[in-house]
């Protein structure tokens, strides 16, 4: 003990301060993925596209190809792929796009996939109305399903200076198997499980 018997109260509030980061800083690293991914959502950063209700009211001339991209992870046994590999769409105007996925197992598989723009410039343009990616979707043993995207892209666009020389956008989508609770789930077991 400090002679003047001021050391214990200065290391009591050094833990305790100590203690407090502590805490902080892991309710920040439970908070960071929700965080990120609607700072995602909001800025189109990391190729993540925007959502809407519907497209504007008066699309342009100008038109752009888009492609599609699909891809399923070794866990879920699906097939996945665009019915269509591209299209070119008018800006501002509604599209649709279609794609198949077909379970290959013997069992009822449920997966959910994530997506992204690119180049990721333009994600904040690309901007979907509906889209299968936003449910977990389930299919049956052997069972095919086709999943359509309703998009368009943002007539503010054309106006961008980072946008002028994309003439190409790609639209790609990961399919995951989820667990019970929804998760994807990325384990390397049986896949026909």
């Amino acid at each position: 003990m400090h002679p003047n018997g001021k050391r214990p109260k200065a290391h009591g509030r050094v833990a305790l301060a100590l203690a407090g980061l502590v805490a902080v800083m892991i309710g920040l690293a439970f908070a960071s993925v929700p965080l990120y991914r609607m700072f995602c959502q909001v800025t189109g950063y990391g190729g993540v596209p925007q959502r809407a209700d519907i497209a504007p009211d008066q699309p342009l001339d100008q038109v752009i190809k888009v492609r599609f991209d699909a891809n399923v992870d070794h866990a879920l046994p699906w097939t996945f792929a665009p019915v269509e590999r591209e299209m070119d769409v008018k800006i501002g105007e509604t599209a649709l796009a279609y794609f198949k996925a077909t379970n290959r197992s013997k069992t009822p598989v449920t997966g959910s996939a994530v997506f992204n723009v690119e180049p990721a410039r333009v994600a904040r343009y690309f901007t979907k109305i509906q889209c299968f990616c936003f449910t977990k979707q389930t299919l049956a043993p052997g069972a095919s399903a086709e999943m359509p995207v309703t998009f368009f892209i943002d007539p503010k666009f054309v106006d961008d200076e980072d946008t002028k020389n994309v003439h190409e956008i790609t639209l790609s989508y990961t399919f995951y198997r989820t667990n019970e609770a929804g998760i994807a789930a990325r384990s390397t077991g049986d896949p026909g499980s």
